[in-house]
């Protein structure tokens, strides 16, 4: 039996999700009126989360297809994963900011990682097809 692949219309809502996440959240950065500094911490967590969703999402993929994979690699994509929403999530309660804004901005952060996530996964899904 062939192992069905990942469809076209997954792929291109993974990436509108992708998109549409890290896009959404970076113009309300730059148009928010903030500090700097704090426009900086804000796009400093989106990084670290994009990058920790993405590196825990391969690791527990190669575990799930016996690729070792060490205990305290797996134990970091863990940590930062959830460290960077603890993170967005006390820079928003004390952000002082609308409740809307708030609201946005963990939306936002979320529908992106989520996006890396379902992006990541679909390229690991197409190499394997190859």
């Amino acid at each position: 039996m062939k192992k069905q692949g990942v469809s076209n219309a997954f792929v291109a809502a993974s990436w509108v999700a992708l998109g549409a996440g890290m896009i959404g959240y970076i113009v309300g950065l730059v148009r928010a009126e903030m500090q700097l500094n704090e426009k900086g911490y804000y796009f400093t967590i989106l990084l670290y989360g994009l990058f920790a969703v993405v590196s825990l999402q391969k690791a527990v993929r190669d575990r799930m297809e016996n690729i070792k994979v060490t205990d305290i690699y797996y134990g970091i994509c863990w940590f930062a994963t959830l460290s960077s929403i603890v993170l967005l999530t006390i820079g928003l309660f004390n952000a002082t900011i609308l409740p809307s804004e708030k609201g946005f901005y963990a939306f936002a952060f979320l529908l992106a990682l989520f996006g890396a996530i379902a992006v990541q996964k679909n390229t690991r899904d197409n190499m394997m097809e190859d």
